[in-house]
This record gives structure tokens, sequence and C-alpha cells, in this order.
């Protein structure tokens, strides 16, 4: 399963890669910002998305729906990632596509559990 995680923080990035390591099959690419994860996107279509939702050029659901509009990615999995810990924003992202909304520091057992039910036949 190849994963696209988007996050302009660094620590955030290396976090996210060390909860996906022992995850068995993901193979991980991360971008910095919006305009990296579409170069990104568009050279390796990925199987999921995980967004930041504060980026430097853009936010999570405007980059969201830019890669929706690309060929290939109108229907991958995505999920809204952010350290913003709001009810309403849940609802948002929800409305804007994004299957979920996590909370950093995101929890290593939600990404297994959300990774595995999407790897399952038929799942996506």
């Amino acid at each position: 399963m190849q994963l696209l995680y988007v996050d302009d923080d660094r620590i955030n990035l290396l976090l996210f890669e060390a909860a996906c390591l022992a995850l068995h099959g993901v193979c991980l690419a991360t971008a910095g910002d919006g305009t990296e994860a579409l170069a990104c996107a568009r050279g390796q279509r990925p199987d999921v998305l995980v967004i930041d939702l504060n980026l430097p050029d853009t936010d999570g659901f405007a980059l969201l729906a830019a890669l929706r509009a690309e060929p290939g990615l109108g229907s991958v999995p995505a999920f809204l990632c952010t350290a913003d810990d709001d009810a309403g924003l849940v609802l948002r992202a929800q409305a804007a596509g994004f299957r979920g909304c996590w909370v950093k520091p995101v929890d290593r057992a939600l990404i297994a559990a959300a990774l595995e039910t999407l790897a399952r036949p038929g799942a996506a």
C-alpha cells in the first residue's frame, strides 16, 4: 500500500514515518507542502492520502480538492491530520471527502486499524 503523508513539520513527518515502519506492506512517501504533494502524487499514485490541515502554500481542504482533480486520484481514501482538536472540523473534513480526521500526535493503533481496514479486499 502506497501512502502519501503531507506535512510541513519535519518532526511530524518523522513521527508518522516511525508509526508506519511497524506496519506491514506500507510504503510511505512524504511531502512538505501542496506543490510537492501534487508532484509526488502525479509521479507515483498513492493508495491512501494523509494531509495536514495547515500547509505553507495551501490548506488540507484545498489540497484534497486539487488531488481529487488529478487522474486516478478521485476516489483515493484520504485522512485529514491536524493538531486542532475541534469537533466541527471533523464534520467539515467528512463533508470535504476525508474518511476521517486524526488529531496529532496520531495514535499508531489508529493508523494501523484504518490502514488494515483499507487493505481488505473491496474496502476502498
